[in-house]
């Protein structure tokens, strides 16, 4: 099964010197090993979205992200997993887990 796993991060955190989080690098090297992640980038800043709409088929353009929120989406990876147990012990082990937060979506099925 697919997840989109969407990099966040957490502005309320403050990382300790010793948090033992894991570096991304090895990271992606073992999960690009393992076939499990597909593919995955950063993306720029929430100030560099933008928002579209459209309404009464006028395309309306925010800048900025559409939601109010504190965290904001710093990258995303595409995982292929055997079911949600082995996508939450995968994106436990992202750097990211320990200093921002990571949310997993299944991809529909076709």
């Amino acid at each position: 099964m697919k997840y989109l796993m969407l990099v966040c991060t957490d502005p309320d955190h403050t990382p300790g010197e010793n948090d033992g989080a894991p570096d991304v690098e090895d990271w992606v090297a073992e999960m690009d090993g393992k076939g499990i992640r597909l593919i995955g980038d950063r993306v720029r800043p929430a100030s560099d979205a933008t928002t579209v709409r459209v309404r009464n088929r006028e395309v309306l353009l925010t800048d900025g992200p559409y939601a109010e929120t504190k965290d904001h989406i710093a990258g995303f990876d595409v995982l292929e997993c055997a079911d949600l147990d082995e996508a939450i012990e995968v994106a436990s082990r992202h750097p990211m887990a320990w200093n921002g937060l990571i949310e997993l979506r299944p991809f529909w099925p076709l």
